[in-house]
């Protein structure tokens, strides 16, 4: 009875190892099942992750491209609006040009009688001071108008460049020795000395030094005779179209708010004389060369006009 009691624990002992060990495999298929499933939940995060990488990727270089269009829209807008407004410029300068030749034209015909016998009346009066002093400011009166009628015809008439290859500073240094009377004779300083030696351009030399000596002429009267004027003239790279940056600064007191739109409109003058077509016809000459002028004032007072050319 003893050995079938034994017989019997021993055997049931057995059975609980063998359903513990079932257990065990139990738990760890469990655990293993568990496992995958988070490896293929890390995976399947780790894709997800990869794809939502990807798309925000594609959606920064959209944005960016999406930015870099409507930069060049709106860069393409302001340049159609600059030719628009070129454009119409033209069309009313050649209206205003139509009108303002035939008009020159019925001046001067009777303009020239009237110098011819101012001059002979001046010449007739030598021997009488008193009078002659009224002939003369009779025939200077002429000179003046005859000279308004130029810059009215200059303005009018198409301009033909004939270009060649010209040393900028030499050309400058032209100008300069018209608009000064001499060393030592005006307190104005001209400063050329960022103006690069070897500096060439191509442009029509005669009507160029006529741009310089408007430019240079109206520096000298806006520092009132006391001052100083910097020119630069440097070689361009930020640009295809232009090869020449040249810019006349001047220490005078800048351009006026209401008038800095207009500068470069005929017939507009801040002065008490001229014509207000001096910086029309520049603005008109450096066209002609396929250039460009625009005015601003600087920092720490003063005006300054720059000019490219190709």
């Amino acid at each position: 009875m003893a050995a079938v009691a034994t017989a019997g624990r021993v055997e049931a002992a057995g059975g609980a190892v063998e359903a513990g060990g079932a257990g065990v495999e139990s738990r760890q298929s469990a655990l293993r099942s568990r496992q995958d499933a988070q490896q293929g939940a890390a995976q399947a995060l780790g894709q997800l992750a990869g794809v939502f990488a990807a798309y925000n990727e594609t959606t920064d270089r959209m944005l960016a491209s999406h930015q870099q269009l409507q930069a060049e829209v709106s860069g393409l807008r302001r340049q159609l609006r600059r030719q628009n407004e070129q454009l119409e410029r033209k069309n009313r300068l050649a209206a205003l040009g139509e009108m303002a030749a035939g008009m020159a034209h019925e001046i001067r015909n009777p303009l020239a009688g009237i110098q011819l016998y101012a001059g002979l009346l001046e010449r007739d009066l030598q021997g009488q001071p008193e009078t002659w002093k009224w002939a003369r400011k009779i025939a200077h009166g002429v000179q003046t108008l005859d000279a308004i009628v130029s810059d009215i015809l200059s303005f009018t008439q198409d301009q033909v460049c004939t270009k060649s290859p010209v040393n900028v500073l030499g050309l400058l240094r032209e100008a300069i020795d018209y608009v000064l009377p001499g060393p030592g004779q005006s307190e104005v300083e001209i400063d050329v000395s960022q103006v690069e030696a070897g500096l060439a351009a191509e442009v029509d030399a005669k009507l160029m030094r006529r741009v310089f000596l408007n430019l240079l002429r109206n520096a000298v009267e806006a520092t009132g005779g006391k001052g100083r004027i910097e020119i630069s003239g440097t070689e361009t790279r930020r640009s295809e179209r232009y090869r020449v940056r040249l810019r006349i600064a001047d220490s005078g007191p800048g351009i006026a708010e209401e008038a800095r739109g207009k500068i470069f409109n005929p017939f507009f003058t801040t002065k008490d004389t001229g014509t207000g077509l001096g910086l029309t016809i520049v603005h008109r000459l450096v066209e002609c060369h396929g250039g460009t002028i625009a005015a601003e004032n600087r920092r720490g007072g003063g005006a300054v006009f720059t000019i490219l050319l190709p």
